[in-house]
């Protein structure tokens, strides 16, 4: 029989217990103590870009600031504060809820904003997509947790996760009693895919005894910054449907790109686009938010997921299931509208929204050369270029000697050397063993969101610290 209270420590699920989340872990919590302590911190240990200086845009701002207080608009002076393509965008959206923001909507979301979201694939892929099939969530996180949990049965059924991976599908997968089959990507090749690691990774589990169900990717990649290509997808694809496993496609930095060369593509349109062979084999979910590209509305809590050939029985089981908690959050579902509907050439709110997000997105290129030419000037140090999303993962070349300190001290080396770089600079990071990465490379995981102004001197800081580490435990002082 257990002893103490229900909810003690040692009386837990078991799952809750294992369950890691680096991002806000060790690192995190020794930040937030210095923060306390009247240290300067900069977090970028998370992809918050709000919290790090990034301004709202205007316009979505404009129309939720009308969705939350509706009486404004009785004002016969309403227009002088407000545009009138915003004032009939509020409108718009407060029609389609039973009594505003403060009433549940359908367990899915608004019925108006999943067509606006169908809309917005069409658009984006050529395709047109089911309003049927469309969940609206609470963030793209709670739409992965709502699949994961539909797809693990128990501790034999498998995920196929990418390394390095997005902790979020490491944590799921722990705390759902599943379990996460690892898949490397190669860092000599930008972070590119390997079919054929694939195959070894799915061979590996069969012979533990475990099912591969689903594959996840990360599109552009976090922590990595890569992003595929169309004969990437073509491969993930012909993959999933050979193995039958279900595709997850986490294509939340879809605008967070800073190159020419590989455009974001989402796996829809590339499945879509081969054939009736292919385009109706495989069982594909599509996750988005507003919490990424210039829009940044990590607070606001908005997502999708897009469900493409599950049978209509196993779409009505999640319904059910979303409907337990009844409503995801209306304001997240509006400010989903708004991304995917954003003013067009010829509306009032036009030009300022253009130049805003133009603004974001130069900034955002510059941001990564920046960041991945300062990694690449310090000493023992090296980082592909952040293609996308909103991070960097240089390696970082630990001399034995700081191994061994780290050991002494009872830490992993790259949690070791962050939590040096956090004392020494106030740089809040996140270690790669955080995310996953091969025996024997230590990694640190960084995003791009520091402003602009202040990225060089972030970078200066960085090198600096380095250098002072890299002498304390070089090799050939080891030696002496």
């Amino acid at each position: 029989m257990a002893s103490g209270k229900v909810m003690d420590p040692e009386n837990l699920n078991l799952n809750v217990k294992k369950t890691v989340y680096a991002v806000r872990g060790e690192l995190y919590l020794r930040a937030s103590e210095l923060q306390k302590e009247g240290k300067k911190i900069i977090f970028t240990n998370v992809g918050n870009p709000h919290a790090l200086g990034q301004k709202p845009l205007t316009f979505p701002r404009q129309v939720m600031a009308l969705c939350q207080a509706p009486f404004l608009m009785d004002d016969p002076h309403v227009g002088l504060l407000f545009p009138e393509d915003a004032i009939a965008r509020a409108k718009h959206y407060l029609a389609m809820t039973s009594g505003g923001v403060g009433a549940y909507s359908d367990s899915r979301g608004l019925p108006g904003v999943r067509q606006e979201v169908a809309e917005f694939i069409l658009e984006r892929d050529g395709y047109p997509s089911d309003v049927e099939n469309i969940f609206l969530t609470d963030g793209a996180s709670k739409g992965v947790a709502q699949v994961l949990n539909a797809l693990i049965r128990n501790e034999k059924d498998g995920v196929l996760v990418p390394i390095p991976q997005y902790p979020l599908y490491s944590a799921t997968i722990q705390l759902l009693g599943g379990t996460l089959v690892p898949y490397y990507l190669t860092e000599e090749d930008n972070w590119g895919m390997d079919i054929k690691g694939l195959e070894k990774s799915v061979n590996e589990a069969r012979r533990k005894g475990i099912t591969p169900r689903g594959l996840v990717f990360i599109n552009p990649g976090n922590p990595t910054g890569q992003c595929l290509s169309e004969k990437n997808l073509r491969g993930l694809i012909e993959f999933c449907i050979r193995e039958r496993v279900v595709l997850m496609a986490d294509e939340v930095y879809q605008q967070n790109v800073y190159q020419d060369e590989r455009p974001f593509i989402s796996a829809r349109k590339v499945l879509m686009g081969m054939g009736p062979r292919y385009s109706s084999a495989l069982e594909l979910v599509s996750f988005h938010t507003v919490s990424k590209g210039f829009l940044g509305e990590c607070g606001q809590r908005g997502g999708y997921f897009e469900m493409t050939n599950f049978h209509p029985k196993t779409v009505e089981e999640l319904y059910k299931v979303a409907s337990i908690a009844l409503s995801p959050n209306v304001t997240g579902q509006i400010m989903m509208g708004l991304m995917v509907k954003p003013p067009r050439p010829g509306d009032v709110s036009f030009p300022l929204y253009a130049a805003e997000s133009a603004a974001i997105m130069q900034s955002l290129r510059k941001r990564a050369h920046i960041m991945t030419d300062g990694f690449n000037a310090c000493e023992n140090v090296v980082c592909n270029f952040t293609e996308g999303a909103m991070y960097s993962f240089p390696q970082v070349k630990l001399p034995k000697a700081a191994i061994a300190a780290a050991r002494q001290a009872g830490k992993a080396p790259d949690v070791f050397y962050c939590l040096r770089l956090l004392e020494a600079t106030g740089i809040s990071t996140v270690p790669g063993s955080g995310f996953g990465q091969k025996e024997g490379t230590f990694h640190v995981r960084t995003t791009i969101l520091p402003s602009e102004k202040d990225m060089p001197a972030i970078m200066e800081s960085f090198k600096m610290f380095n250098a002072d580490f890299m002498a304390q435990y070089s090799d050939s002082k080891s030696k002496l």
